[in-house]
């Protein structure tokens, strides 16, 4: 059943009453065209609940906007949606095209901080959030009384005598839902072992970010990454007011799965709407992203909160090599990612929420 405008209906029992199911749930293609968005294609989703969000084919298939019932879930940067071919791989040069977006995908050989490595120069972050999909499908179905929408997609990121990964991209969502998933498949169809970091950089921001929001995760391990974080460290999980000059803040964080070793997060501001309450919640597993990264990052115009699953820290290929926890993926291999995001409506749901974390620390 679908439900819907406070409603229950079947798909017999709704479609009397549209001449066309995109009169409430579609998944629409345009492009972008000024400035340098130009030619950048998109995607626009809306699943009737209120949940609407864009995905960027141009941009790897990230997700570039996202909000509820007028609400906007997620941050974004003064850069706008920027078409790769203005991509600058070098140094910090990923910055100049970091829009925030509800996902930015970072990977899939190099995540974090520039580095040297095995005679690479790597930048920050790597390249795959800038590399364009190719065989894209941007389809909807009905299966029963479910209606699916879903844009699907390959990136490669291949160089010749070099590497040859090639990631699957599936994001979807139905009718009635305010969650969306996001499914890849890497795979190494080249002939020689290749590193593999793989990072989901989910940015919320304003207005789930505010003074007093808060970071709800079943974390038995907190570790700041430099002495900053640690000065920090007591309120790591809390909201701040937008402040000068504030310096960014990274927490490692080691995760209780649950019984079917998920991991649920999420960052919630009970306060807002007079006490109603709105969050964003993330489900992944603990078996493909063993590592979670939070960004907090409460400056003025930079006003986000970085949900992070990945399969790394963000110190670098190199660091990573040194530390010996690169992974790798050797030819003919694959890996497979699978992360849900998701609205928290009130907080009835949001007690919800932490009811399923206390247990998951008490089973």
């Amino acid at each position: 059943m679908i439900n819907l405008y406070g409603a229950t209906y079947d798909r017999v029992e709704l479609l009397r009453y549209v001449g066309d199911i995109s009169q409430i749930a579609h998944a629409k293609v345009s492009q972008l065209a000024d400035g340098s968005e130009k030619g950048v294609d998109a995607i626009d989703f809306r699943t009737g609940s209120g949940l609407c969000f864009t995905v960027l084919p141009s941009r790897g298939l990230d997700i570039a906007y996202a909000e509820y019932q007028g609400i906007p879930l997620c941050w974004r940067s003064s850069t706008g949606d920027v078409h790769p071919a203005y991509y600058e791989p070098q140094g910090l040069g990923w910055l100049r095209s970091f829009s925030g977006g509800l996902l930015t995908t970072c990977g899939m050989r190099q995540v974090g901080v520039p580095s040297h490595d095995d005679d690479e120069e790597l930048g920050l972050h790597g390249r795959v959030s800038h590399i364009p999909a190719k065989n894209v499908w941007v389809d909807s179905r009905w299966e029963g009384h479910r209606y699916l929408l879903w844009a699907q997609g390959k990136v490669t990121e291949t160089a010749a005598l070099g590497e040859n990964l090639s990631r699957t991209r599936r994001v979807w969502s139905e009718l009635g839902s305010h969650t969306l998933h996001v499914e890849d498949i890497v795979e190494n169809v080249g002939y020689q072992d290749s590193p593999h970091m793989y990072l989901f950089h989910i940015n919320v921001g304003f207005p789930i970010l505010a003074d007093g929001s808060e970071f709800l995760a079943p974390s038995t391990q907190v570790t700041p990454r430099d002495e900053q974080a640690a000065a920090n460290l007591n309120n790591y999980n809390l909201g701040e007011p937008p402040t000068v000059d504030f310096q960014e803040l990274v927490y490692y964080h080691t995760m209780e799965a649950d019984v079917h070793n998920h991991i649920h997060v999420a960052l919630v501001n009970r306060a807002f709407n007079d006490g109603q309450g709105i969050g964003v919640s993330v489900r992944y597993h603990k078996t493909q992203f063993p590592n979670f990264v939070q960004w907090k990052m409460c400056g003025e115009g930079t006003y986000v909160m970085g949900l992070e699953p990945s399969n790394c820290l963000v110190d670098g290929r190199a660091s990573a090599r040194e530390a010996g926890t690169l992974q790798f993926i050797e030819p003919g291999g694959r890996r497979h990612y699978e992360v849900e995001i998701g609205v928290l409506a009130s907080n009835a749901e949001i007690d919800a929420f932490e009811e399923k974390i206390a247990a998951t620390h008490n089973q």
